[in-house]
């Protein structure tokens, strides 16, 4: 039972300040550079941890690799047989995953780097599919001369559709909405 003087915190608000902990960690990241060794450490914690999760899984032989992405991020992509049931339905396993292990990461380390976690490239091309989205409603909103709303995101999502436009002169981008129905527009400057 939850008593009255007890703040009720959803899944949603916990992941939006993941990611944006984890955005804000890449900004400070830039400023203080992690040494090759601190992010040997970070990747060997990420790495072991993962792997203890994924023990409990039914995936069979299982290769995580890892790399560096391009806004700083320590990537681990996992791949093997049959892992699907890490994905889950619209990547939402995947989203727990991430949160977890980039939780119990930065617990362990004592500060925010952002890690991501993959399988088999799902986050990859799931990247490239809403660049295009964002692209698209960008080029629609400057030849119709009116703001285009995108569908409910999440932060992750949302993210890079910002990061996909930043550079992109004619449009601006803002978030509107509030909890799972919050979404992007893009507007004509």
């Amino acid at each position: 039972m939850v008593d009255e003087a007890t703040e009720v915190i959803t899944d949603e608000e916990i992941t939006e300040d993941v990611i944006e902990d984890n955005s804000q960690s890449v900004e400070e990241t830039e400023e203080n550079e992690v040494s090759d060794a601190d992010l040997d450490h970070i990747a060997d914690v990420a790495i072991n941890l993962l792997q203890d999760i994924l023990s409990h899984f039914d995936v069979g032989e299982i290769t995580i690799d890892e790399y560096e992405g391009d806004e700083g991020e320590l990537i681990l992509d996992i791949t093997g047989d049959d892992l699907a049931v890490l994905i889950g339905r619209h990547g939402k396993t995947l989203e727990a995953l991430q949160f977890l292990v980039s939780s119990i990461t930065v617990r362990e380390i004592g500060y925010r780097y952002p890690v991501v976690i993959d399988v088999e490239g799902y986050k990859s091309r799931q990247r490239q599919k809403l660049e295009s989205i964002a692209r698209s409603a960008a080029n629609r909103a400057v030849s119709q001369g009116k703001n285009i709303s995108l569908r409910p995101m999440t932060p992750y999502e949302r993210r890079i559709v910002h990061i996909a436009l930043k550079n992109d002169s004619r449009v601006d981008t803002e978030s509107e909405g509030e909890g799972t129905a919050r979404h992007i527009v893009v507007f004509p400057v």
